[in-house]
């Protein structure tokens, strides 16, 4: 039987399903591995399952012979090198569209929290500081009936604009192109808009594009400026499209109202100068961790494998180009 790593602990059940096909190599203990013991365990292998801690480049991949398809269990890709699998003969896939709904209601899970400053009023609580009630009392932001704010409207942006529904939000967006009438009139009739303008009139606003070279630090110093010192800042989409320390500096200096963040720079490490900030919540990289959806990706990863292994088209192939070769 062809071999398969799965560099990530699976589900069980899984795994029984994919032994039906690959002679596997585990690693339920879920270590992460280092550049070069992960070309060490790929070496003779037909493929690999993994998650966005393996990186798959030209240096990797130079060093490996015989690997036909690496299939991430994740939307985000930012972490292959698809030139570099298409030129060593690899198929390269993700986890799309599954993960969708359950990543718009995390977003507005953060971004709720973070106007309404849930985390901080927890840990006075907590701390035994509450002795009296008042007017001003961890006074926070509406969002009925305030503008949101969304950066990047592909299916997650879209489904996050269609919550904006009940809240009676105004919606407004900007993304490398404008979405068709019939999809904005869908996203709760959102509202195409300069980046400029979003910056500078979105009360609440939301990261939700991928992660690519291009879009590294767009949201920086000069944009956190623009926003409106009563504004929230809500990152659920790739660690590198925000200067995390640029946030910092903004949120001690007032320049924004607050941040909820579930992805960082260099995760899982992350700037330590959060921690000492009231006005951030923090959560680490689980939009997308329901069991449904979880699994939902496994399944879909495991879907690219079986079909590369039967000599199928994979369902998720992100290079196509490599048919080619």
């Amino acid at each position: 039987m062809p071999k398969l790593l799965v560099a990530r602990a699976m589900f069980p059940d899984v795994l029984a399903q994919l032994s039906n096909f690959f002679e596997l190599e585990l690693n339920q203990e879920d270590r992460i591995f280092s550049q070069s013991e992960l070309a060490e365990r790929l070496q003779g292998k037909f493929g690999m399952i993994c998650t966005s801690s393996a990186k798959v480049d030209q240096d990797l991949l130079s060093k490996l012979s015989g690997v036909k398809i690496i299939s991430t269990i994740a939307v985000g890709y930012d972490n292959f090198d698809l030139h570099a699998c298409t030129q060593h003969g690899v198929m390269a896939t993700n986890s799309p569209d599954v993960l969708n709904e359950t990543t718009a209601d995390f977003a507005w899970a953060l971004m709720m929290a973070t106007a309404r400053r849930v985390t901080e009023a927890e840990h006075f609580l907590r701390a035994g500081l509450w002795t009296k009630w008042s007017v001003d009392f961890f006074v926070g932001a509406d969002l009925h009936g305030s503008c949101l704010g969304i950066l990047g409207m592909g299916r997650i942006g879209q489904a996050i604009a269609r919550r904006a529904s009940g809240f009676g939000m105004e919606v407004i967006y900007h993304n490398r192109s404008q979405l068709s009438e019939e999809k904005e009139l869908a996203a709760h009739h959102a509202r195409y808009v300069d980046k400029q303008t979003l910056l500078r009139h979105a009360d609440h606003l939301i990261l939700a594009l991928p992660y690519s070279p291009e879009v590294h630090h767009i949201i920086g110093a000069i944009e956190l400026a623009q926003m409106k010192p009563s504004a929230t800042l809500i990152n659920i989409a790739r660690g590198g499209i925000v200067d995390d320390a640029a946030l910092i500096q903004a949120l001690r200096n007032g320049q924004i109202a607050g941040a909820g963040l579930d992805v960082f720079e260099n995760e899982p490490r992350f700037h330590a100068d959060f921690l000492g900030l009231k006005n951030v919540v923090l959560t680490p990289h689980i939009a997308s961790a329901t069991e449904r959806t979880r699994r939902a990706m496994v399944n879909r990863a495991v879907k690219n494998v079986i079909s590369a292994v039967r000599g199928e088209l994979p369902p998720d192939l992100l290079n196509p180009e490599v048919l080619e070769i």
